[in-house]
């Protein structure tokens, strides 16, 4: 009677050692751009927000003739569908108002992100 060799059932410790080795080498390399890139695109979504509320309450100053009363009343006029979220701060309610230079009437003349710390650019947040 001749005995045939085995064929393997599974993978030797230095093989499984070297996949995982090869693995966390590559999340080493992946998972800070992965983040980086995450933090880019919540800016540039801000100051897509910051740009599009703007564009909209001069919009309403144009159509009205005066400033609107709060953010939310350029809901209620349907200028915008919903108030924009602050991706940074993750919240709609964390804008901060400018309020209107005198002589004009209204109460929103600007708005800024009530986000905290800096953008990957070093200028605060509150600045944009």
């Amino acid at each position: 009677m001749e005995t045939r060799p085995r064929p393997r059932d599974g993978f030797t410790l230095i093989e499984v050692m070297v996949v995982i080795a090869i693995a966390a080498l590559l999340l080493t390399l992946a998972v800070p751009r992965y983040f980086g890139q995450v933090d880019a695109a919540k800016e540039a979504v801000l100051r897509d927000n910051l740009r599009l509320t703007r564009t909209v309450i001069g919009q309403f100053y144009g159509d009205i003739g005066r400033y609107p009363e709060s953010l939310t009343e350029l809901v209620e006029k349907r200028y915008l569908t919903a108030l924009p979220m602050d991706p940074i701060t993750q919240s709609s309610e964390s804008w901060q108002i400018e309020p209107v230079p005198e002589g004009f009437k209204g109460q929103v003349f600007n708005l800024r992100s009530g986000a905290p710390g800096n953008a990957r650019d070093g200028t605060p947040f509150a600045q944009w």
